[in-house]
């Protein structure tokens, strides 16, 4: 995995927070249809940048836009 991979995993990420923000970490991973790694790592670009948010609300962790 590098870099650019990773960073088309965030922008496929991007695109579905944009289309509907307020998403927890099984829809992100039904909707983009990326596996735990690529979904994480993808995640974390997104938190450097300050992109994202996230909100543990229970046992769910729900990510938004910034």
């Amino acid at each position: 995995m590098n870099h650019e991979f990773i960073g088309s995993n965030a922008g496929l990420i991007w695109n579905v927070l944009t289309a509907a923000n307020d998403q927890t970490v099984k829809s992100l991973k039904k909707a983009t249809k990326l596996k735990d790694k690529e979904l994480y790592c993808a995640l974390g670009w997104l938190a450097r940048e300050g992109k994202v948010s996230f909100d543990e609300s229970g046992e769910e962790i729900v990510i938004s836009l910034v």
